[in-house]
């Protein structure tokens, strides 16, 4: 039965160990950068703009969408804050499923992660240059994404805090734009802003009703409302480089119930209840401009594409900082080229160029090939973000167990009514795929991830059958958690 305890490296260990102790990642993110990485992980560019959609298919029930999926969120977390907690690694969720299911499933779920990351780095970028590029007619979109792929190549290749500072102000900045967009909005549901009469509910109730497009609508809006929520994950990654990796991650966790339903249940419930759901302009440019608008604010459209412009940049920054240190991770347990796990100042530095790379050559096939390759490239990060959830859930359902009866002073964080609590959990996520199927958009991005991670499953355990089945002890030597040698 495998242990759960680390283990110094075995002669029967499949992979080498990691990189030695003054090679390791450092601990330069304080408690601050944790708290605002974690804070600014909720607010995204999805909030900002992709709610639209949502807020067009379901109506005003958009705010009960949010509310489901949030509280599946929360649920998700809290189990990645338990097995982070009681295991700080840099590899997070895959270090996990490794030491849960096996090397496959880290593998799995670290690269298919990795993959995500790094599409999106290229999407964030192509959605800050369109920004930039409005304010300066004639500059060239691309060269845009080049100028910030330096500025944050360079500030990943540095030392792990001058990330966090960047993540710090990043953060503070939708913060204080988010914070401001909901008092605002309040004040006007209250009737209190000059030339502005209280809406009452006639925006919840009128024009349809509730549930203005019936159930398909909700569902529309619900598959919306699940996909905006990633980014949360990076913060249990980061935790590992902080200065107490446990207390962290504990306090991260512990505060994402009211990140989640302040900044994006509120968001909707405020966006629905002062502008009709079927406003083109909640749909064509974003609620959030669509209400500072119904609000008669001359300047909306460039607040919005100053606030979404950092949201974009904040995200393109934490991505590639996600991606180098999962690939480096899973480098160092043996599930990759030995190249990436080089370290140098305590900086997984291939690994960020390297990732980096990949999400500039997703940038370049937009441009090069937009109507084939870039559209499956989209298609196949489309659902991956469930399939790490549901390796997330299964690890935890597996590894509590082994916690309680070998280490149960490392539960600082608890699943809620566990194991019923995860097991409701999986359900879900299992529901929201078969939802998936029943929409044909949807159900191309599913199919297309479903292969992604097919491929990735079978190219895993035939590493793992020519290994023997063994696992590797450590995480690389970033002076965290380490992953019991697996016997058979």
């Amino acid at each position: 039965m495998p242990r759960t305890s680390a283990s110094p490296p075995t002669a029967d260990s499949a992979a080498p160990a990691g990189p030695s102790a003054d090679s390791a990642l450092t601990h330069g993110l304080k408690q601050r950068h944790l708290s605002m990485i974690a804070l600014g992980g909720v607010i995204g560019a999805g909030l900002f703009v992709g709610s639209g959609a949502g807020i067009a298919a379901a109506g005003p029930s958009i705010v009960v969408a949010y509310a489901i999926s949030g509280l599946l969120v929360m649920m998700v977390m809290r189990m990645l804050g338990e097995m982070s907690a009681a295991n700080p690694a840099s590899g997070s969720f895959s270090v996990h499923a490794e030491r849960a299911i096996g090397p496959w499933a880290g593998f799995t779920a670290g690269w298919s992660f990795w993959f995500l990351l790094c599409v999106a780095v290229g999407l964030e970028g192509i959605g800050a240059a369109q920004i930039v590029s409005g304010w300066l007619p004639g500059t060239p979109e691309w060269a845009w994404v080049a100028l910030f792929m330096v500025i944050f190549l360079g500030t990943n290749l540095a030392a792990v805090k001058n990330f966090g500072e960047f993540e710090f102000w990043f953060a503070a900045l939708k913060v204080i734009a988010i914070t401001l967009f909901l008092v605002l909005g309040l004040l006007a549901i209250l009737g209190v802003l000059p030339d502005t009469d209280a809406p009452g509910l006639t925006n919840l109730t009128g024009d349809g009703g509730f549930l203005p497009k019936g159930m398909d609508g909700f569902i529309i809006g619900l598959l919306a409302s699940v996909f905006a929520y990633g980014g949360l994950e990076t913060v249990t990654i980061a935790a590992a480089e902080s200065e107490n990796p446990v207390r962290g991650v504990a306090k991260a966790v512990r505060t994402a119930m009211w990140r989640i339903a302040v900044f994006y249940i509120g968001s909707m419930a405020v966006i629905v209840t002062l502008v009709p759901w079927d406003d083109p302009k909640v749909a064509e440019v974003g609620p959030f401009y669509a209400m500072l608008d119904h609000l008669g604010i001359g300047a909306a459209a460039q607040i919005m594409n100053v606030v979404i412009l950092i949201a974009l940049l904040s995200a393109m920054n934490a991505n590639i900082y996600g991606a180098s240190r999962m690939a480096r991770s899973l480098v160092a347990r043996g599930q990759g080229p030995a190249v990436l796990g080089k370290i140098s100042s305590g900086v997984p530095r291939n690994a960020v160029l390297f990732s980096s790379v990949f999400g500039f050559a997703c940038v370049l096939l937009s441009y090069w090939r937009p109507d084939d390759v870039f559209p499956w490239l989209l298609n196949m990060i489309g659902a991956v973000i469930l399939v790490v959830w549901i390796f997330i859930a299964a690890s935890q359902l597996i590894l509590r167990g082994r916690t309680e009866r070998e280490a149960p002073e490392k539960l600082v964080v608890r699943m809620w009514f566990f194991p019923v609590g995860t097991i409701v959990a999986l359900a879900a996520m299992a529901g929201i795929f078969l939802l998936m199927l029943r929409q044909p958009d949807t159900r191309d991005q599913l199919l297309a991830t479903g292969g992604l991670t097919v491929v990735l499953i079978v190219i895993g355990l035939v590493r793992q059958r020519r290994r023997g089945g063994d696992g590797v002890s450590g995480d690389g030597g970033d002076g965290t958690a380490g992953i019991p040698a697996q016997r058979k």
